[in-house]
């Protein structure tokens, strides 16, 4: 019987970040951003690939997340 296949994010590092902050007069760039990471509301929760790009997002947006390893 074939191995089911697991996904991507599943075999790699992930970081898990919550947006704790709003973007409500943040500069355009971080808004999308926020967006971009999958985040657009205060309380989302996000499984993400650790990947240098994901890390230059989240510092990029650091004030507005919590993030957990």
């Amino acid at each position: 019987m074939p191995k089911a296949k697991k996904s991507p994010v599943a075999d790699s590092a992930t970081v898990v970040v919550t947006q704790v902050g709003s973007p409500i007069g943040r500069e355009k760039d971080q808004r999308e951003t926020l967006v971009g990471l999958g985040l657009n509301k205060i309380g989302r929760t996000r499984e993400l690939e650790d990947t240098p790009a994901v890390r230059g997002m989240i510092a990029k947006v650091a004030h507005l997340l919590r993030v957990e390893a």
